[in-house]
């Protein structure tokens, strides 16, 4: 009944290519990190878009819980990119003005929308139970959408592809 708690027998691990860190951090390059962030960007939209069908129906309880689904997710990527990609590549760039420009440029930004997210997500965590959060949601939602939507479109356009093993 319980053999999920029984050691399991290890594989053995195979070692990953080494890759060159960044220069000045621990941080090494990572072939699947834009692949696992661009995974993050569909799993958030997914989200939204449930919390919009639970909005739609007016299930609040579920619209509080996808709403911590959201945070927990959210943060997850944020952190993913803040300490992965925006290190990896102000570092990477570092000579390049014009590209650590931009990298600086994104990572403000996303800073900014990151705390405006927290913000949003925190003023509804009490969706279900204060009847005038409801009327203010609905908008509110739509905005952090809208944000979100444009942000993960510029990324992936710009940003990502800014991300290499070699510059």
């Amino acid at each position: 009944m319980f053999g999920f708690f029984r050691n399991k027998k290890r594989q053995p691990q195979t070692h990953p290519t080494a890759y060159r860190n960044a220069p000045g951090t621990h941080i090494s390059y990572s072939p699947e990190l834009v692949d696992n962030l661009k995974s993050d960007h569909q799993a958030l939209l997914s989200l939204y878009m449930e919390i919009k069908s639970d909005l739609d129906a007016r299930r609040y309880p579920k619209i509080v819980e996808k709403l911590a689904e959201f945070r927990t997710a959210l943060t997850s990527h944020l952190l993913t990119e803040n300490v992965r990609l925006y290190v990896y590549l102000d570092r990477q760039f570092s000579r390049d003005e014009t590209n650590s420009e931009l990298i600086r440029s994104f990572r403000k930004e996303m800073d900014n929308i990151g705390r405006i997210a927290m913000n949003f997500l925190r003023k509804y965590e009490e969706l279900g139970v204060d009847a005038d959060l409801v009327k203010h949601f609905s908008k509110d939602f739509a905005t952090i959408g809208e944000v979100l939507t444009n942000r993960i479109q510029r990324e992936e356009e710009t940003l990502y592809p800014l991300y290499m093993e070699d510059y």
